[in-house]
């Protein structure tokens, strides 16, 4: 048999950070990965999983989003308290996040400058700066 194994990029992935493939992992990587890079919460990747007929909790969900941030696949993305977009996109950017959709969009890292920072605090450094640009809808009116 030649050409290409099926979710054969979720599969690299997921043996190069050094997960053992489950076919519930294999799932929900292929569903993140396969595709262009994109923001996505645990509840809207639940719900494509059960589209997809991957039989996979909720919490299983949150456990592998978490799992693949600690390993660098994925970032997450906290836009207000208890609501956490995950980011498939690792290099440095920013975001912009539309207040009234949730929609969540890449600012390429060197399209946002930070002239200054406080030091940080004793015994602690500054690992990355993520900035989030929020947005309103425009209301078409003149001010």
């Amino acid at each position: 048999m030649t050409g290409t194994r099926p979710f054969k990029r979720a599969l690299d992935r997921l043996q190069t950070a050094g997960f053992r493939p489950t076919r519930q992992r294999l799932g929900l990587a292929r569903l993140l990965f396969e595709g262009e890079h994109r923001h996505v919460t645990a509840e809207q990747l639940h719900t494509e999983a059960m589209g997809a007929d991957l039989r996979v909790s909720l919490a299983t969900v949150y456990n592998t989003l978490n799992q693949f941030t600690a390993a660098g696949l994925l970032r997450e993305v906290v836009v207000e308290a208890g609501k956490s977009y995950f980011d498939t996109n690792t290099s440095d950017h920013h975001h912009f996040f539309l207040e009234g959709t949730g929609r969540l969009e890449d600012i390429p890292g060197d399209d946002v400058v930070v002239q200054h920072l406080p030091p940080a605090p004793p015994g602690t450094r500054i690992a990355r700066v993520d900035v989030i640009v929020r947005l309103s809808a425009d209301q078409g009116e003149d001010r």
